[in-house]
């Protein structure tokens, strides 16, 4: 059994869609980060880092409970385990450095991106530029990449495009203000709505639809999900 601590933001999207996708038994656990429940002793004992999402397997290696946190770590994880979406074995180099680009490039710009343009104070006009340039930059680079492929190692779907529609799935706050965000990606929009289309993820966007996390964004979600903005306690 997998247990898995979530939160519907992209990167718990991405694990949500490899369980789905594999059709692995798994229990979620929701983490309200807006609550603060992420800095919880208890869910720090699963992730140390205080981000979503986290898993522990209950039948990890020898039979015994491994819990695996960091979306990325998780969906080679699951993939190994499972011995399915890592793509040919030939393609493993490839695998790696596209998972990399995302978990190191395209995923931060973006979520620094959505930030800085609806989060942070008016003014920042700089930090606004330099994020959602960089995003773009991103996009362009794995759009050209995609050109002549159907998906990012070529012909298999993997846990690569997987980690990339997770992101994807929010260009419209990425690219704020844009009616049609990957228009200019002709290529990645193509991979995009090809994920898309695939019945797992309907079935991973319902994941933890019954919990009722909390929408409001007062000053106690910002120092749940900034506490860096604020002075420590200490």
């Amino acid at each position: 059994m997998i247990n898995f601590y979530y939160h519907p933001t992209p990167n718990p999207a991405k694990v949500a869609l490899f369980l789905e996708e594999a059709g692995l038994a798994y229990e979620t656990f929701p983490i309200d980060t807006s609550k603060g429940e992420q800095h919880l002793p208890a869910f720090r004992a699963v992730n140390p880092n205080g981000k979503v999402p986290a898993i522990v397997d209950t039948e990890g290696a020898g039979g015994n409970a491994v819990r695996v946190f960091d979306s990325t770590a998780i969906l080679l994880y699951l993939a190994e385990k499972t011995g399915r979406f890592l793509g040919p074995a030939e393609a493993r180099p490839e695998l790696l450095s596209w998972l990399l680009f995302l978990a190191s490039g395209l995923g931060p710009f973006s979520g620094q991106a959505v930030h800085f343009q609806f989060a942070a104070p008016d003014g920042l006009d700089y930090a606004v530029n330099r994020y959602r340039r960089e995003a773009e930059r991103h996009y362009q680079v794995l759009n050209d990449h995609l050109a002549g492929r159907h998906f990012i190692l070529g012909e298999q779907y993997t846990i690569a495009d997987m980690s990339a529609w997770g992101w994807l799935d929010r260009a419209s706050r990425v690219l704020k203000g844009s009616g049609d965000p990957l228009s200019a990606y002709p290529h990645l929009k193509r991979l995009f709505e090809t994920v898309d289309a695939r019945p797992a993820v309907a079935r991973a966007r319902d994941v933890g639809k019954e919990h009722p996390f909390k929408r409001i964004t007062d000053e106690e979600t910002k120092k749940a999900l900034f506490p860096s903005n604020y002075p420590s306690a200490h």
